[in-house]
């Protein structure tokens, strides 16, 4: 049998790393170097808002390839994700030469695809070294290397955003390539001293029980983890909207850019603290209305946007890193681990996040609808609307957890 450790090892700890470069880097860094982008590139809020969508519908699919690359390469999951993760390093800095819309549109749909099969692939495989008990703590720790990257993302802000700076997105992006690089390093030297456990693991998938599992009964039934998956693609399309369009909101209104640089750390710094408390809290209520209570406070947080007032805005933003930026993910990605077999989390986990990519697809073109017609104080704000909705199906989930049918999930097909 593989042993398991605790929550906090080498493995978690590589994984944060790379999470730092999968999340915090390669993904939500855009909404940050937005400014810098359209004053080199030039082009509108609206228009650059749509290679953010690329960049998701890459996500969406990557997370739609990997089911049925894992189904047919079972034994290959730590060599994918190697791949990946060097790839996603390398495709960070070929973004940094991009000299117009085409080639920075097909950088960001490659990194969204390579990103989407690194997020699952570092969690699963993560995950599966951790004692169930602390598998929330874990996550947790692992998702904070997001918040992390968006805390450094913030830092670079003079660099960046600057006008003095016209080139500075592209040191920055290039820089985080080989931070990424290096990441990937990392994890590959830690976990390739667990292959034999990992081989000794999936003897244990081949077994006639395990083969009859409904991964997608599992999932769309509204009596399991339908309500689940529902609030995971509501999150993803709220959350997107306010990281997209919050920056280039603060810039209009003529805030220097060290200050919006500092308020983008602020949202990081207090995810490293959610990350830890999330966790924990999952571990020991886990349940959709923890999940429900972090995004609904996070809801309340985007409306900070509404008062016009930088501090209240600030406010806002600091209370969704603390509450609800990493805690959705993190909450989904512990609860799923606590309701599916282990042979099948990663397949499910990819559904998810298919679900999730969709939401992140949609939010950014529903965002840059209302930025065209309203202005950016009403896009960034309309991200509450879906929050809103994630917190509700949260609870409805929680609330059908409480049923004794659903506390013991059949996974028959």
């Amino acid at each position: 049998m593989m042993s398991h450790k605790s929550a906090w090892n080498r493995i978690t700890l590589w994984a944060s790393l790379l999470f730092v470069v999968i999340l915090g880097f390669s993904r939500l860094s855009y909404g940050m170097f937005l400014p810098g982008i359209q004053r080199e590139l030039g082009g509108s809020y609206s228009q650059l808002g749509i290679l953010g969508t690329v960049n998701f519908i890459g996500y969406l699919a990557g997370t739609l390839c990997l089911p049925p690359l894992i189904s047919r390469f079972p034994d290959r999951k730590h060599a994918i994700n190697r791949t990946t993760c060097f790839l996603l390093g390398f495709a960070m800095i070929g973004s940094a030469f991009s000299d117009h819309y085409t080639p920075l549109g097909l950088w960001r749909f490659a990194i969204g695809f390579l990103s989407a099969i690194a997020t699952v692939l570092v969690l699963s495989i993560a995950m599966d070294a951790v004692r169930p008990a602390e598998q929330g703590v874990a996550s947790g720790l692992i998702w904070l290397g997001g918040s992390a990257g968006i805390l450094v993302t913030g830092l670079s802000a003079p660099l960046t955003i600057d006008p003095s700076y016209l080139q500075g997105w592209r040191y920055a992006w290039a820089a985080m390539g080989a931070f990424g690089i290096a990441a990937a390093f990392g994890f590959t030297v830690v976990t390739n001293k667990r292959r034999l456990g990992k081989l000794s693991s999936q003897a244990d998938m081949k077994t006639p029980d395990q083969e009859r599992v409904n991964v997608y009964r599992l999932l769309f039934s509204p009596e399991k983890l339908l309500f689940l998956i529902g609030s995971y693609f509501f999150f993803g399309a709220g959350y997107i909207i306010y990281f997209t369009y919050l920056i280039p909101y603060l810039v209009s209104k003529g805030i220097p850019s060290l200050y919006a640089g500092l308020i983008w750390s602020g949202i990081g710094l207090a995810g490293l603290f959610n990350g830890w408390i999330g966790g924990r809290a999952i571990d020991r209520w886990p349940s959709g209305f923890t999940l429900a209570a972090g995004v609904s406070l996070g809801t309340i947080g985007v409306l900070g946007v509404t008062t016009g007032d930088l501090f209240l805005t600030a406010l806002g933003a600091v209370t969704i890193g603390l509450v609800s930026f990493i805690t959705p993910p993190l909450m989904t990605t512990s609860l799923l681990r606590r309701h599916v077999p282990q042979h099948a989390y990663a397949a499910c986990l990819s559904i998810a996040t298919a679900f999730f990519a969709a939401g992140q697809i949609i939010g950014p073109i529903v965002g840059g609808v209302g930025v065209q017609q309203y202005g950016l104080q009403f896009g960034v704000a309309s991200s509450a609307i879906f929050m809103g909705i994630s917190a509700g199906l949260a609870a409805l989930y929680g609330r059908k957890q409480r049923k004794p049918k659903t506390r013991d999930l059949h996974l028959g097909a």
